[in-house]
């Protein structure tokens, strides 16, 4: 199977929903003449002309809502943030707007709408670029979240959120742009809500998602080598979240670690870990354990980022610990 980029598995995901469906059109800053900020839209604007990839200005707020009214009008939105961070902008528009019109219309008006970018943090950019919301937009009802792990996943999860009727925040990271993975020839979706188990063991479950997948799996391997079988299930959509196959691994295995780069407070591990605790309690061998960024603004300075951030030294400690073999 071919290897791309998950940067290009994203500009097909866009390319292909565009030439099959007039409707959708890609919209932010940066996205035509420049081809991305991270090049995610390259060579679109020449296919599909300025009306389908519209440069902005920069003004979030402006443009998020503009998608909003024209995906209330029977269009399909795709809006670009450069990153997250700059969507605080433009929160208004995606939570009073977007997230609230179906329900606040008696159902009379769908949104199909997907604010894509990356998220969480991307190496010295510091407190105010670094920030991981993928638990922020979780909590509002009328939203799906989905933070893809790899290209594979990113292309068919893009698609699938690109035609559902309803408002969609899409979370990427600029670390993972340049990651290759296999991805299929031809048409293919994933549905929303559905985990996917990476990497099958029986001695523990270690649960995350997006870019941190990596970090899980290098502490798989290294816990492989002290014969612990860890199980590495990727949520891959934090709203819905796949709460039965997280269930239904930690009742093989008995224990559970759950590793995410927000702060600890409010997160999507608080929130599953609740799940499992009420759904799976006699099967739990241990207490469930987190593994989260730090409780503090992200530093700039390189040592310190490393001091806040998950590690694979960190998921192997915990590993051991609801193990009880440290």
């Amino acid at each position: 199977m071919r290897e791309i980029q998950f940067r290009e598995a994203l500009r097909e995901a866009m390319s292909e929903e565009m030439r099959r469906d007039e409707s959708v059109f890609l919209m932010g800053e940066e996205v035509a003449e420049y081809n991305g900020a991270y090049k995610v839209s390259q060579g679109m604007l020449d296919e599909f002309g300025v009306r389908r990839v519209i440069d902005t200005p920069i003004a979030e707020l402006g443009f998020a809502g503009i998608g909003v009214g024209a995906a209330m009008n029977g269009l399909r939105p795709i809006i670009e943030f450069m990153t997250f961070n700059f969507s605080l902008v433009a929160i208004d528009q995606v939570i009073n707007s977007a997230a609230k019109i179906k329900s606040m219309s008696g159902g009379q008006y769908h949104v199909p709408i997907v604010f894509r970018g990356p998220t969480a943090s991307a190496g010295m950019l510091s407190s105010q670029h670094s920030q991981a919301f993928e638990s922020w937009y979780a909590n509002c009802p009328g939203l799906k979240v989905i933070v893809p792990s790899n290209p594979k996943d990113a292309k068919g999860l893009l698609k699938s959120a690109i035609r559902d009727n309803d408002p969609v925040i899409f979370m990427e990271s600029e670390q993972m742009y340049g990651d290759k993975g296999e991805v299929p020839e031809g048409e293919y979706l994933m549905p929303i809500g559905v985990a996917d188990i990476k990497r099958p063991g029986k001695d523990v479950t270690i649960v995350s998602f997006g870019k941190i997948i990596k970090t899980a799996y290098k502490a798989a391997e290294e816990l492989a080598k002290e014969n612990i079988d860890a199980e590495i299930i990727d949520l891959r959509t934090v709203r819905p979240i796949d709460y039965a196959t997280v269930i239904e691994s930690v009742k093989k295995t008995n224990r559970m670690v759950f590793v995410e780069e927000s702060w600890p407070l409010a997160n999507i591990a608080t929130e599953v870990a609740f799940k499992v605790q009420r759904e799976a309690f006699d099967y739990l061998d241990a207490p469930v354990l987190r593994v989260t960024g730090g409780d503090v603004p992200l530093p700039y300075a390189p040592t310190l980022i490393d001091a806040y951030l998950p590690n694979a030294e960190r998921i192997i400690k915990a590993v051991k610990k609801v193990m009880y073999l440290d």
